[in-house]
């Protein structure tokens, strides 16, 4: 399997694979001197057309070996990309171009053997320091490519974990936007006042209830990742201020098996998703919207509601979607999957571990 390039030329492919690779710039003025004299010998210096022309077919020799190499490195940092596996990657790498290059340098060592360009005094007693100059070079290699990417993969993760806190603060605001405006505020100190007169046994859980619901918004949502059994336990209290205003209007469902609990999702995503349901639905007692979180298996999470139309459309901004959306793109490589059709809004989220999984 090959790098997913797009290349419309050969120039293109030569272009990416080796003067896009400063680690190749590097090595050409040092590497192709120096194995051109161990495979050609004393001849290399007789004159100026002998070194020239014996480093122009060095130079040919080792542009064709490198890109093999390349393709092997990028393959390898494919199958191994956490930066977690430095000491896995480098092993692998290493390993393969021992490989290209014995392949490599003995076809061109044979033939140089046999053919004796420039005079070529290249014979087998003398191949032995020719491996074990390329063992250095191979060497010297892996070193330039595991620093080169895993210090790639350092800014990459950096940048992600910036990118990541601009999307939770985004989150954050936008539910602190839903949560904190005078509708609703409004709305839960009405149900508050209510049951202060009535219900002042309900009216204290309320107000505790209350009470973890915005420590949560204000706190969690800092972190990349919680864990669902805390986003569990925080959506039930959510769904504690909605049910005491909605009654029997609004229904949660959940059924989230052990193994899954253990799981990690970005915070709030069950709470905007639940926002979402309540605030483009109907809610009435005579006909409820159901809200279910269950898993499916142990690395996936359904949350499904039934569609109850308004009569009075509410315009969707998406901000809640985009947010999650954004999230999982940047925590790992697998996307949650949305689904509407005229009976369910059913949204599949990936449970992740604790690490993000695209590092």
């Amino acid at each position: 399997m090959m790098p997913h390039y797009k290349f419309q030329s050969i120039g293109q492919l030569i272009w990416l694979s080796l003067f896009g690779r400063w680690m190749f710039v590097l090595l050409v003025p040092w590497f192709v001197p120096t194995i051109s004299y161990l495979l050609i010998g004393d001849p290399y210096f007789d004159s100026v057309s002998n070194f020239v022309l014996g480093t122009l077919m060095i130079l040919l020799m080792t542009v064709l070996a490198f890109i093999p190499h390349d393709w092997a490195a990028q393959y390898i940092a494919q199958k191994y990309p956490s930066i977690h596996s430095s000491f896995k990657r480098a092993g692998f790498t290493a390993l393969s171009f021992c490989v290209l290059t014995g392949v490599y340098v003995t076809v061109y060592a044979l033939i140089i053997i046999h053919f004796r360009p420039l005079n070529a005094q290249l014979n087998f007693g003398k191949m032995v320091n020719v491996y074990l100059f390329e063992l250095l070079a191979i060497l010297l290699l892996t070193c330039l490519y595991e620093a080169n990417y895993s210090l790639g993969k350092w800014k990459e993760i950096k940048t992600n974990k910036e990118a990541l806190k601009k999307a939770g603060l985004q989150g954050q605001l936008q539910s602190l936007k839903s949560q904190v405006n005078p509708h609703f505020l409004f709305n839960s100190l009405n149900t508050l006042s209510a049951l202060i007169n009535d219900e002042p046994a309900r009216a204290e859980q309320f107000v505790d209830e209350m009470a973890k619901v915005y420590r949560y918004l204000l706190q969690t949502n800092q972190d990349e990742l919680t864990t669902l059994s805390t986003e569990i336990k925080f959506i039930k209290s959510y769904y504690h201020l909605l049910r005491t205003r909605y009654d029997t209007g609004l229904e949660l469902v959940i059924n989230v098996s052990e193994t899954a609990l253990n799981s990690y999702v970005p915070p709030l995503t069950l709470q905007l998703l639940v926002e979402n349901a309540v605030k483009h639905n109907t809610i009435l007692e005579k006909n409820p919207l159901l809200i279910e979180i269950r898993s499916i298996g142990n690395d996936q999470l359904e949350v499904r509601n039934n569609l109850l139309e308004k009569s009075t459309r509410v315009k969707s901004t998406k901000l809640g979607l985009a947010n999650i959306e954004a999230k999982y793109k940047l925590l790992s490589d697998r996307q949650p999957v949305i689904d509407l059709n005229a009976d369910y809004f059913t949204v599949l989220l990936p449970l992740l571990t604790q690490k993000s999984e695209n590092q």
